[in-house]
């Protein structure tokens, strides 16, 4: 259990004014910007969404540690001091680039339990529960593979002994460290939705108020977990005694519900899968992310490939012709998203055919310069399709808590990792200091629509479809010249996106792309970012059609540039994040 520090105590039980009631349409409560300044460095960088994080990888790096020492190192800090967005209860998609240019990707996607069936999500009515009603019991719960891809990577690529990467974390879970902004906004600003769940109550709220923004917490159930796995590796908690509580603290949530939770088989049985990474091109350059069951890597590369035909260079950041591109193509990109992609184990997911140079030149023909497309966009049809399976579209309430990390040493190994819990705190449930995820309700609660089946239904074993959009961009020399990803739910794909041109054709720096303001389009209406800076853009939105909406679009993007001066970082003002280097 989280405990105050006793010199802060009083802090944390001032009463803190309560926000009005919050509107869940975004993963996370947005926040006030925080300035920037673009990080330099020569060697190594390590960008993430705690400076704490950052430290930490950073130190792994100096002692001669890789970017995945470093990335693991940042991780496990992250599950304590950014508990809302990641952490060990969840899971995350990494893309590597290696030194000889090769790249691989490392899936360590929550899965199912063993006694999921379709109707998971569906009420006694048989109509599909709310979102929220989906998180009670334990039901939306899926087997955290976070942990199994910090081993899997390690055992690949780690040079410094597992155990060491677990001491910064443990010092601070000890020692105490100071509640980040971002952390005391989500407590304060979702605290109708937050407290009532038993485990939040006791850790967050018991004191009658959030802590305040610099309040020193310790967390010395974390420690504890963090000192058996950095003796005992993985199998403490997939055959251990942490996956027996795990088991234990669920069975207890479901208790007289009759729903099936994560038991000791799923734990004993998740395993984490190499898969080819999502390659192609765009203009001169190539780009690299994740396949499915992350739909991130189609989605951006037909994005690319839908404005390629453009001249992007001349409809810069500062006009209205580019941000309406791009969501035209993000209009496009989701339509397909909503249709073909689901875990390939269990669809035959048409990856060849959606990113076709071919086939995103037809489509591309439904976009104009000048006029948004009136209503949703229709799913096309990929030439490249295998099987004649029809199946219905379907969008889910994706909300993921999130994190990106972008890192890379002085070797040139580079790390793109995007790992998650799904909504703030995932279920709720906590146990040894971990936040478990509720990814389950990635799945599309409704398994059949208009009497044809959903790519996304839940199923025993399968990982729910995710928007996660780890990403390695490429010169055309084949050198490595960008690493960059997001958090922000379905908008991850349009947060990376537009970052993606504003490096390549817009020509900004990481930072000055990553604090843009944003807009997206999911193939429903424009969202444009809340904030005077976006009001004279969402009216010109308007002027060519679009039904645009103004809200918080809380990105977190970290962006990791290759110069020939050396490593450029940036960092989204929405967060916390810092840009650390040597």
């Amino acid at each position: 259990m989280i405990r105050l520090a006793p010199l802060v105590l009083a802090t944390a039980l001032a009463l803190l004014p309560l926000a009005a009631a919050a509107q869940f349409t975004t993963p996370e409560p947005g926040g006030d910007r925080a300035a920037k300044t673009l990080a330099r460095a020569e060697r190594q960088m390590a960008v993430t969404a705690n400076p704490l994080a950052s430290a930490a990888a950073l130190d792994m790096l100096r002692r001669g540690g890789s970017a995945v020492d470093a990335a693991i190192a940042a991780q496990l800090v992250l599950g304590l001091v950014e508990p809302q967005s990641s952490g060990l209860g969840g899971g995350g998609f990494m893309v590597l680039a290696l030194p000889d240019g090769r790249v691989t990707t490392y899936d360590g996607r929550e899965t199912a339990p063993a006694g999921t069936t379709p109707d998971r999500f569906l009420g006694p009515d048989g109509k599909p529960l709310g979102y929220f009603a989906a998180l009670d019991h334990g039901r939306a719960v899926g087997t955290p593979g976070a942990i199994a891809l910090l081993a899997f990577a390690h055992a690949r690529h780690g040079r410094l002994p597992w155990a060491d990467l677990f001491a910064p974390a443990i010092r601070l879970a000890e020692d105490g460290f100071p509640v980040a902004p971002r952390l005391n906004g989500v407590l304060i600003r979702w605290r109708e939705r937050l407290e009532p769940r038993e485990d939040l109550k006791r850790v967050f709220y018991a004191a009658g108020a959030p802590p305040a923004v610099g309040t020193v917490l310790r967390d010395p159930d974390y420690a504890a977990t963090l000192r058996l796995l950095a003796a005992d590796g993985p199998d403490a908690f997939y055959r251990g005694p942490l996956g027996a509580a795990l088991v234990a603290r669920l069975e207890k949530a479901a208790a007289g519900t009759g729903i099936a939770t994560v038991g000791p088989d799923d734990l004993a049985g998740y395993a984490v899968i190499e898969r080819d990474a999502v390659c192609g091109t765009y203009r001169v350059w190539r780009v690299c992310g994740m396949g499915p069951p992350s739909s991130g890597g189609i989605a951006l590369l037909q994005i690319l490939g839908l404005v390629e035909r453009f001249d992007m260079a001349a409809h810069g950041a500062d006009t209205v012709t580019g941000r309406h591109l791009l969501a035209e193509a993000g209009r496009l990109a989701f339509a397909d998203r909503d249709m073909y992609v689901g875990d390939p184990a269990f669809v035959s997911v048409p990856t060849a055919g959606l990113t076709d140079p071919a086939y995103l030149a037809e489509r591309s023909r439904l976009m104009a310069p000048d006029r948004a497309m009136a209503g949703p966009a229709q799913a096309g049809t990929p030439r490249l399709r295998e099987g004649s399976l029809r199946l219905a579209p379907s969008a889910e309430d994706d909300m993921p808590s999130t994190s990106h990390l972008s890192l890379i040493d002085a070797d040139g190994l580079a790390v793109s990792f995007t790992t998650t819990v799904e909504f703030a705190f995932g279920s709720g449930i906590a146990t040894g200091g971990m936040w478990l995820n509720n990814q389950l309700t990635d799945f599309s609660f409704a398994p059949v629509k208009d009497g044809r089946p959903v790519a996304n239904a839940p199923a025993a074993g399968k990982r729910p479809r995710s928007s996660m959009t780890p990403t390695l961009i490429f010169g055309p020399d084949g050198r490595l010249a960008h690493i960059l990803g997001s958090p922000g739910g379905p908008a991850i794909i349009g947060y990376v996106a537009q970052t993606t041109v504003a490096l390549l054709d817009w020509g900004l720096d990481p930072q000055a792309a990553v604090s843009l303001p944003m807009v997206v389009n999911n193939n429903g209406p424009t969202v444009v970012e809340a904030g005077a800076q976006g009001d004279a853009l969402a009216a010109a939105l308007e002027g060519l059609g679009h039904k645009v909406e103004r809200r918080e679009l809380p990105s977190g993007l970290n962006v990791i540039s290759l110069t020939g001066s050396g490593l450029l970082g940036g960092t989204d003002p929405r967060r916390d994040g810092a840009a650390l280097g040597d």
